[in-house]
């Protein structure tokens, strides 16, 4: 059952913005460590998942895991080989818009040396260039 919400207002929605910084969800708000988006766009439900799935595979039920973002945009797209016309696509995934600045996932109850890889490999299943963050004091 991937990421999506329950309900939706509207079925299909517009592509959107993506202008600007992200400043809700742009600090530390659980956990000590954070991995933090440098860059925008759209990650998929999917991608989330395959984050969440790697890092708790490398924590070994250490620590906690806080997913700080949430697919509720839906991407329509339409069949291969259709011609133009005839109606906007069906939705086909749901993503998460993020902008830079975005705290995306925060890890509390671990070692700094453990979050850094963790989110190492976090990192390397998602479409935007992100950055290891640490509460300092």
């Amino acid at each position: 059952m991937p990421l999506m919400p329950k309900r939706v207002a509207h079925r299909k929605v517009q592509r959107g913005s993506r202008k600007g910084k992200a400043f809700a969800g742009a600090a530390l708000s659980f956990g000590e460590y954070g991995l933090k988006a440098m860059v925008r766009g759209w990650v998929k439900a999917a991608q989330i998942e395959a984050c969440r799935v790697a890092v708790n595979r490398h924590l070994k039920r250490k620590g906690k895991l806080w997913v700080r973002v949430f697919p509720d945009k839906p991407v329509s797209k339409k069949p291969l080989e259709t011609r133009m016309g005839k109606g906007k696509g069906e939705p086909e995934f749901w993503v998460a818009v993020v902008k830079p600045g975005r705290v995306l996932f925060e890890l509390a109850g671990v070692t700094e040396q453990l979050a850094r890889e963790s989110f190492r490999l976090a990192a390397a299943k998602l479409p935007v260039r992100t950055r290891f963050v640490a509460r300092r004091g």
